[in-house]
C-alpha cells in the first residue's frame, strides 16, 4: 500500500471544488456580470487612455508652438537689425522671468558659443528645423529639451528650446493618475459585476422557485412583482398571466372531463337500455328496428358533442388562421337572414334585422357564418311567440360588431361570465335541448380573429355582440 508522505502538502484541488467552479462560471448571472465588468474596463480604459494621449499631445503642441513662434520672431530680428539685434534680443529673453524654461544658443560657425543659457552644443543637432527631444546640460543641470535649429548667415547657428523637465513631471502625474483611476474604475466594474450577478441571481431565483413549485403540482404559486415596473416585472408580469392562463386551461379542462363523464352518461345509458330492451322484449322486426333508431339517434347526439368539441379545439389552436381572406360579411349575414326569416316566421317570432354594410373583416367566412348561426339558433330557441328578435351589424370605429338581442329568460347575472365555458348550462336551459358547447364556440370564432364576444342582460333576455377589427386594406 501506498503511504502519504506527512510532510508534504496537499495541493490537488479537492473533487468537491471543481464541480463547484464549473457551475459557477455556467451560471448565466456569473457570464452577464463578466461581460458587464470586462466591457466596463474596456471602455474605461479607452477612456483614460484617450484623456492620456489627447494631454499629451496638447502639451506637445504648445511647446512646439511656442518654439516655433519664438524662432521666427528672432529670425525676424536678425533679418532686420542683424547680429546685433538678435543678441539684444536673446538677452532680453534670458533676463525676463516670463519663460524660464526658455533654451537658447547662439555659436558660429566653428561652433563656439556666443551667447546663450546652454553650456554647450548639444551631440546629434546637426539638421536645421527639425524638431529633436535630448538631453541636455542647462546652467549645470541635467535636464531635457525640445529643441529646433535655424540656420543664420556666415555659417552661424541658433539653437531654440524649451526644458521639458515640468512635462515630464505632469506626464509622470498623468500616469500615476491614470494607473489609480484604471485601478479604481477596475474596482468600481467589479463591484458592479457582483452586484448585477447578486440581483440578476435574485430575481432568477424567484421565477425558479415559482416555476418548480408549479412543476410539483403547485399551480396556484405566482412570481412576485417588486413594483418598481422594470423589465423583471414585465417579466414577473409574462409568467404569472402564463401560469394564469395554465390555470384556467387546467380548470377547463377538469370542468370539460367532468361535464362529458355526466352529460354523456345519460344518452349512452339510454341508448344500452333501449338495445337491451328490445333484444329482450321485442316481438317484430319493426320493434327492433325502432329501438335501433332511437338508440342510433342517442349516439348520433354523442357524435355532435365530439365534434363541436374538436372543432373549438382546432379553432382554439389557431390552424384555421391560414384559411383568413378579406371579405365582407354584410351579404353573409343577409343570406342568414333570408334563412332565419323563414324559421322564426314558423315559430310566430318576429325577427328584425339591420345590417350596414359594407362590413369588410379578415377571417374564415365559415367559421363567422358558424357562430352567427349559433347565436341565432339560441335565440329562436329560448323566444316565445309573439316576442322580437333584433339582429342587426354595423361598422363603428374600425370594429364590425354584430348583435342579437332576444327577449327570451336570458341567463342570471351570476351565471353571464360561465356562459362561455364548455357544457355550462344555466338552469333556465336545463329543459332544453342542447349540449352547452354553443356559445363556447362562439367565443372560440371571436378570439380566431382577435375580436370579443360580450354577453349583456336584454331586460328580459340576452344580448350578445360579436366584435371583430375591421379590415382597413
Amino acid at each position: 500500500m501506498r503511504r502519504r508522505n506527512p510532510g508534504r502538502a496537499e495541493t490537488s484541488t479537492p473533487p468537491a471544488e471543481r464541480p463547484r467552479r464549473r457551475a459557477l462560471f455556467r451560471s448565466a448571472g456569473v457570464r452577464f456580470a463578466l461581460v458587464y465588468a470586462a466591457v466596463f474596463g474596456l471602455s474605461a480604459f479607452v477612456l483614460a487612455v484617450a484623456l492620456w494621449y489627447s494631454t499629451l499631445s496638447l502639451l506637445q503642441n504648445q511647446v512646439e508652438n511656442a518654439i516655433h513662434n519664438d524662432s521666427q520672431a528672432l529670425m525676424e530680428h536678425e533679418r532686420l537689425g542683424g547680429l546685433a539685434s538678435l543678441e539684444t534680443a536673446i538677452n532680453d529673453r534670458l533676463a525676463s522671468s516670463s519663460d524660464p524654461d526658455g533654451i537658447y544658443l547662439l555659436v558660429d560657425a566653428s561652433g563656439a558659443k556666443l551667447m546663450g543659457n546652454l553650456d554647450q552644443w548639444p551631440a546629434g543637432l546637426d539638421q536645421n528645423n527639425v524638431w529633436y527631444e535630448l538631453p541636455v546640460a542647462r546652467r549645470g543641470v541635467d535636464s531635457v529639451a525640445l529643441l529646433k535649429v535655424k540656420a543664420l548667415p556666415d555659417g552661424m547657428r541658433l539653437l531654440v528650446g524649451r526644458d521639458m523637465r515640468a512635462r515630464l513631471e505632469l506626464r509622470n502625474v498623468l500616469r500615476a493618475g491614470l494607473i489609480w483611476a484604471v485601478s479604481l474604475m477596475i474596482a468600481l466594474g467589479i463591484g458592479g459585476a457582483l452586484l448585477i450577478r447578486s440581483l440578476f441571481r435574485r430575481t432568477i431565483r424567484k421565477i425558479s422557485i415559482t416555476t418548480s413549485a408549479v412543476a410539483r403540482g403547485d399551480i396556484t404559486r405566482r412570481v412576485a412583482v417588486s413594483g418598481i415596473g422594470d423589465e423583471f416585472d414585465d417579466l414577473a408580469g409574462a409568467i404569472n398571466e402564463m401560469l394564469d392562463r395554465i390555470a384556467r386551461l387546467m380548470d377547463g379542462v377538469k370542468q370539460v372531463s367532468n361535464a362529458i363523464a355526466h352529460d354523456l352518461r345519460t344518452p349512452v345509458t339510454r341508448a344500452r337500455t333501449r338495445l337491451e330492451d328490445a333484444a329482450l322484449h321485442a316481438t317484430t322486426k319493426e320493434e327492433m328496428q325502432a329501438a335501433i333508431d332511437r338508440a342510433t339517434q342517442d349516439l348520433d347526439g354523442i357524435v355532435a358533442v365530439f365534434e363541436a368539441l374538436l372543432r373549438i379545439s382546432e379553432i382554439e389552436a389557431g390552424s384555421r388562421r391560414a384559411a383568413f381572406a378579406p371579405l365582407d360579411l354584410a351579404p353573409v349575414l343577409m343570406d342568414l337572414d333570408e334563412l332565419y326569416s323563414a324559421v322564426a316566421e314558423e315559430k310566430q317570432i318576429v325577427l328584425r334585422t339591420e345590417v350596414a354594410g359594407p362590413l369588410p373583416v379578415l377571417g374564415d367566412r365559415e367559421l363567422i357564418q358558424q357562430a352567427v348561426v349559433n347565436l341565432l339558433d339560441n335565440a329562436l330557441k329560448f323566444s316565445a311567440p309573439q316576442t322580437l328578435v333584433v339582429f342587426s351589424a354595423k361598422l363603428a370605429d374600425g370594429v364590425v360588431q354584430i348583435v342579437v338581442a332576444d327577449r327570451g329568460p336570458g341567463i342570471a347575472e351570476k351565471d353571464l361570465a360561465r356562459a362561455t365555458e364548455r357544457f355550462f348550462r344555466a338552469e333556465s336551459a336545463r329543459s332544453t335541448a342542447g349540449s352547452g358547447l354553443g356559445l363556447a364556440l362562439v367565443m372560440a370564432v371571436a378570439q380566431l380573429h382577435n375580436g370579443t364576444l360580450h354577453l349583456h342582460d336584454n331586460h328580459p333576455g340576452l344580448r350578445a355582440v360579436i366584435s371583430i377589427p375591421a379590415n382597413r386594406r
